[in-house]
């Protein structure tokens, strides 16, 4: 592993150079990677940023009054606006270019879809004019980019961002949190990893209290990416070099120290007073050459932003091209612009289809790959553990407890159908009473359970309903009415045949499952013992029946009468509840099954044609071809995303066909 503070690139050890004239290495060097530039330019002017695809850009930030401006003066050889407060009021992106074959400089502003020409007299006039159609006329700032070219002689090749320069105080006029805007703008183009970082700082100040140092060591705590250029050199050079070399604040790309052009010296003046204080100066010329100067600047900048340029580009034409199929797999899947009834008809047809199929894998087949993590929709399962619970309540609800009370409940029903006959034969009356308020006990149970299922049902149905026909908004609430309306209408069916069951089964008794003999005769081969311990009165009174389970005979001891034909009848009611008790399981069962295969597979599509298309229909289907304004805001959206990648795309095959044929431009 590296030392994590090494530089994004090596910087070459370089003399100072005269601006106007760079040395035949720069001039070498400015030709090669000029392709880049113009890519990484081209693709800033198309705006792909906004797409999330940062470029790599040299981001220039400072404190106010700085000598930001004298920096980026010094480099361009141009005169930006001055005064007092924030002169640049928005992000600023300055585009230089060595042009030594023109016959005259050549300046011009880019911003809100326009191009306007200046000149050097006149582009410091211009650049406030702009600035105030971007920002307004106050004193605010603007975060809509501000684009400067300049194509002149002696220049270097170079695209820079100029920020507004840090301020804590707001002067009059400026709004209350110019502070935090600021900081957010500079947060912004700072954060990414493709931004170099040139933090301006003042000779005259500690280094450690620049907030620009502070912001820039939020996002590059161990300075890879920053560069620092030190002005004003001649105004503090007590101490410039200990600053510099001991590297206080982790400047990992290393300082350069300028002097700022003073009055009216021409640049070319300044450059030659610059060299010679850096020459002559007890202390200043103490600093190793290889780091002071502006020429020094412009060639280290130029050597950064080459190589950060080469090293990014393939990343970003990588994700430009992630990005576009991304966008037009997600075009493709909006729904088609409907523009004819028939075409609604054929979307609509095709959404009941595919629905209607997905239904009968949830619902019939019991499968579940479309929901494959949603356990909720994995209704086969979902169904049989419903039934199970409805099967267990039927089975465990205290009214079914043949322990309760045992036998006291058919001694008192034996006493009141007593009737004129022999003795030796059960009253059918005494069965059907136990089996009344048995069936009665547990009536609440099954309409329950009806509403409890089918609320289920209908939460699955309309959901994969809504899945179907989501691109249509207009069909989704015709679709969802019609769906809850069919639900009713069947849970209503399923409820007047549960309470048919209920009450069929209040009616009468009967059954052909031999399971029904089998059961009442293993309990009734009990009756010996049971006899026994009515009859032995030493013997323990709670006995333990198969079937039945632990029970206390001590209050029949005293009841003998009829107590032989109440235990015959409540082993017969006994064996018979299950019979009962199973049969409402099994056909809720069968009528659940029975009604979902008729909801799949015609029911429902009547209904929502029958909503849709009917003769009281809501006219859905015309609306259909109305769409909806957040697809239509989504596709427009989409539309332009996928035009500026493949202009981008298309660019930036250009340039690396250019590339390729010149050679690697990555050393």
């Amino acid at each position: 592993m590296g030392d994590d503070r090494a530089p994004v690139c090596g910087l070459l050890e370089v003399e100072p150079l005269s601006f106007a004239r760079p040395a035949p290495l720069a001039d070498s060097y400015n030709d090669r990677i000029r392709p880049l530039l113009d890519a990484v330019d081209k693709l800033r002017n198309l705006n792909v940023m906004k797409e999330v695809i940062p470029l790599p850009t040299i981001v220039v930030v400072g404190d106010q009054s700085s000598g930001k401006s004298s920096v980026l003066e010094s480099l361009a050889g141009i005169n930006l606006p001055r005064g007092q407060g924030i002169c640049t009021r928005v992000p600023l992106i300055m585009r230089l270019q060595d042009n030594p074959y023109a016959d005259r400089p050549e300046l011009y502003l880019e911003f809100n879809g326009k191009v306007v020409p200046t000149d050097e007299d006149n582009i410091s006039v211009a650049i406030n004019e702009a600035t105030d159609e971007i920002a307004g006329n106050g004193k605010g700032i603007s975060n809509a980019p501000l684009t400067l070219v300049v194509k002149k002689d002696g220049v270097p090749d170079l695209t820079m961002v100029d920020l507004p320069g840090i301020t804590r105080v707001p002067v009059h006029g400026q709004p209350e949190d110019i502070y935090e805007q600021i900081s957010a703008m500079i947060m912004e183009y700072i954060k990414p990893e493709e931004s170099i970082i040139l933090n301006v700082l003042s000779a005259t100040v500690d280094f450690s209290t620049c907030e620009s140092i502070r912001m820039s060591q939020m996002v590059d705590r161990t300075g890879r990416r920053t560069l620092a250029v030190v002005t004003k050199a001649d105004k503090a050079p007590e101490g410039l070099l200990e600053k510099v070399t001991a590297d206080d604040v982790n400047i990992g790309l290393g300082y350069v120290c300028v002097r700022n052009r003073i009055g009216d010296e021409t640049y070319e003046e300044a450059r030659l007073i610059e060299a010679k204080l850096f020459e002559t100066h007890s202390l200043l010329c103490k600093i190793d050459k290889s780091i002071v100067g502006v020429p020094v600047l412009a060639q280290k900048l130029t050597q950064i932003q080459a190589t950060i340029m080469a090293k990014c580009l393939p990343e970003i034409i990588k994700k430009i091209n992630d990005k576009l199929n991304a966008n037009v797999a997600e075009l493709k899947k909006l729904p088609k612009n409907l523009s004819s009834v028939a075409e609604a008809m054929t979307a609509f047809m095709q959404i009941l289809g595919s629905a209607r199929e997905s239904l009968r894998k949830i619902l019939l087949r019991g499968e579940f790959d479309e929901y494959p993590e949603e356990k909720n929709m994995h209704c086969s399962a979902r169904l049989v553990e419903r039934l199970n619970e409805y099967s267990s309540e039927l089975q465990n609800c205290p009214e079914n407890d043949p322990r309760t009370n045992f036998l006291l409940e058919e001694l008192g029903v034996l006493e009141e159908a007593k009737a004129i006959g022999l003795p030796n034969f059960l009253p059918r009356t005494a069965f059907l009473t136990l089996l009344q308020r048995k069936v009665k006990g547990i009536s609440s149970k099954p309409p329950s359970f009806v509403a409890r299922v089918w609320e289920y049902i209908e939460g699955v149905v309309i959901r994969v309903l809504m899945r179907h026909c989501e691109n249509y908004p207009q069909l989704q609430s015709s679709t969802r009415r019609a769906a809850s309306n069919l639900i009713n209408k069947m849970k209503e069916k399923a409820m007047d045949r549960m309470m048919e069951i209920v009450e069929m089964e209040n009616l009468s008794d009967y059954t052909c499952n031999p399971e029904y003999m089998l059961e009442w005769n293993s309990l009734m081969s009990q009756q010996n013992k049971f006899m026994d311990a009515i009859n032995k009165v030493s013997e323990p009174s709670i006995i333990v029946l198969n079937g039945i389970g632990e029970v206390d005979v001590e209050n029949l001891r005293h009841r003998k009468q009829h107590i032989q034909e109440a235990f015959d009848l409540k082993m017969r009611i006994t064996a018979y509840w299950k019979i009962v008790l199973r049969r409402f399981v099994d056909s809720m069962a069968l009528h659940l099954l029975f009604s979902v295969q008729n909801l799949v597979n015609s029911d429902m599509e009547k209904e929502i044609v029958g909503e849709l298309i009917g003769p009281n229909s809501s006219g859905s289907i015309g609306r259909m071809l109305e769409e909806a304004p957040s697809v239509a805001a989504k596709r427009d959206k989409l539309n332009r995303s996928v035009k500026l990648l493949r202009d981008s795309a298309a660019e930036v095959a250009k340039i690396m066909d250019i590339i390729s044929t010149d050679g690697d431009y990555s050393d």
